[in-house]
């Protein structure tokens, strides 16, 4: 395992190292030349050797040491232009988390001096806040030939306020006026429009659920370990298995038991994901998203007892179809959708969509399952721990600029290419290729003929580079994915009544059923170490 991401000095001529795999020579590096990048964005295995061929000298960063910078410098710019908003009349009475939407769409644009930022007489749709150096103001008067001087702005003074409210003309000349060039913060029309939404449109359909949810629990607060009998193993995954277990005293239902080894969560340091995962998925009441009952826990294990569906994968289907028609992938989508709808709405983050998370129940409606990088976000904040299938990691997260839910909209922009083609749109050799695929952006893919060009049009709108551009988290929220072309004539309340048909109804022959799963063989790792630690305390 590494955390350090090493890049040799650029300016010596002198010093080389070599590449190697399983002995095998691969490459020798020369000075400006970096390796590891990998380790500065997630704990993982090195996947070559380095060895100094020379002496050499290398510059080196530890991995907290460098998100702690990126996190910082992120937050500090956040501050600083959502207080340059604040000073702003227009701006100052809306709600801090509109602000700092909108500051994380302000480009900053540099002009030299002598230039002329705006023209009087122009027609233009920008507003401009000074964030470095100042202008003077000019106005051209009619019958002279040179311009009045009016007076000077300098930094957190803004000018073109006007153009958001519709009003194009400019009444004057901007121009740059300092030997240091000016920058200034900008932010068009159309943006500012598509951010700006009323209170009253913020809508949260879902009404407290909590004394349900509380009922639905109660059910279960007396069952202990040792009434569970384990049937078959469902699935395999980082930290564990998840077994079909029943109730001995109880044949007529099937439960999943999800088994966490305690050692490894601790080994990976994701003891916080995982009180997490407990936390949301315990609290969450909604019918596209699998229900937590119980946990347990023993001195080597966590154990998650959730509801069981026994349709499968969805991974697995689309595995054995190759790819799904325009019409299955908008009902599996929807469901998703609402599963977000759901979650956004408590201002929850998900943060690993993919179609081995979708699980369908026996009448084939889908379930978003496997909470452990799911994350409740403070008010308009971000967060900034990388996480997620690289296929499916959003651009800001790669480039640890922190993220919200936006990322989740994006992800679902790559859920929708998956099923419609049988494959992601970003797909490398390794992770640190697929990384710069998605980098490249969705307009560099090739879209296969068999995608209508709705579906296109939504899936670019989803993957938007630009976090506040993506459809779903702008004005009107996430209604504005189910009211686009690709969704036309579907039937929304039918689906949240479960009275739509699905397209695909597995075949599930009793309560014990496990052929919708692949075969997994038996554990041949001996019992994990026992862990005593308690940070598991609340589990």
């Amino acid at each position: 395992m590494g955390s350090y991401f090493i890049g040799c000095l650029t300016n010596k001529r002198e010093g080389r190292v070599e590449v190697s795999r399983e002995n095998k020579y691969l490459s020798t590096l020369a000075p400006g030349k970096v390796f590891g990048e990998l380790a500065i964005l997630y704990n993982c295995k090195r996947t070559a050797t380095i060895k100094a061929a020379t002496d050499c000298k290398l510059w080196a960063i530890e991995r907290q040491c460098f998100q702690t910078i990126m996190m910082r410098t992120g937050l500090i710019r956040q501050a600083e232009y959502t207080d340059f908003l604040k000073s702003v009349p227009i701006f100052k009475n809306l709600p801090e988390e509109t602000l700092i939407k909108i500051s994380d769409v302000l480009e900053e644009t540099y002009y030299n001096e002598g230039d002329y930022i705006i023209r009087q007489g122009a027609r233009g749709d920008t507003f401009f806040i000074i964030s470095k150096g100042q202008v003077k103001v000019t106005i051209k008067q009619p019958n002279c030939l040179e311009e009045k001087f009016i007076r000077t702005l300098r930094k957190g003074d803004f000018f073109g306020e006007k153009a958001l409210q519709g009003d194009d003309l400019r009444t004057a000349n901007i121009i740059a006026d300092d030997p240091d060039g000016v920058s200034c913060l900008v932010i068009d029309r159309e943006t500012f429009n598509q951010l700006i939404s009323g209170l009253d449109e913020i809508r949260t359909r879902y009404k407290d659920e909590a004394i349900d949810r509380k009922r639905l629990n109660e059910e279960f607060e007396g069952l202990r370990l040792s009434d569970l009998k384990a049937l078959a193993t469902l699935g395999v995954g980082g930290f564990g298995r998840v077994e079909l277990v029943q109730i001995a005293t109880d044949p007529t239902r099937s439960f999943a038991l999800k088994q966490m080894k305690k050692s490894q969560i601790v080994e990976t340091r994701q003891q916080q994901h995982i009180m997490s995962e407990k936390e949301i998925m315990g609290e969450a009441n909604c019918d596209f998203i699998v229900k937590l009952y119980r946990t347990f826990k023993d001195r080597k294990y966590l154990y998650m007892l959730m509801e069981s569906c026994l349709g499968g994968e969805l991974w697995t289907i689309l595995r054995d179809k190759g790819h799904f028609d325009d019409s299955t992938t908008r009902f599996y989508t929807a469901c998703v959708i609402e599963a977000f709808d759901y979650l956004h709405s408590r201002n929850i983050i998900y943060r690993d969509l993919k179609p081995e998370n979708l699980l369908l129940d026996i009448t084939g409606y889908v379930k978003l399952v496997d909470f452990g990088f799911a994350k409740k976000l403070q008010h308009g904040r971000k967060t900034w721990t990388f996480c997620g299938t690289p296929e499916y990691v959003a651009p800001e997260v790669i480039l640890n600029r922190g993220h919200d839910i936006s990322a989740d909209y994006w992800s679902l922009g790559v859920l929708m290419f998956e099923l419609l083609t049988g494959t992601p749109p970003f797909t490398g050799a390794d992770p640190m290729k697929t990384y710069n695929i998605i980098l490249k952006g969705i307009d560099a893919i090739e879209f296969p003929r068999n995608i209508t060009r709705n579906a296109n049009v939504l899936i670019k709108k989803l993957c938007r580079d630009n976090p506040a551009e993506r459809l779903g988290y702008q004005k009107g929220g996430i209604s504005e994915i189910q009211k686009h072309k690709w969704f036309d004539g579907f039937n929304w309340e039918g689906l949240r009544a479960r009275t739509l048909t699905p397209p695909i109804t597995p075949k599930v022959r009793s309560v014990i059923d496990t052929s919708n799963f692949d075969d997994y063989p038996a554990d041949s790792e001996g019992p994990p170490p026992d862990d005593l630690s308690g940070w598991d305390a609340d589990f």
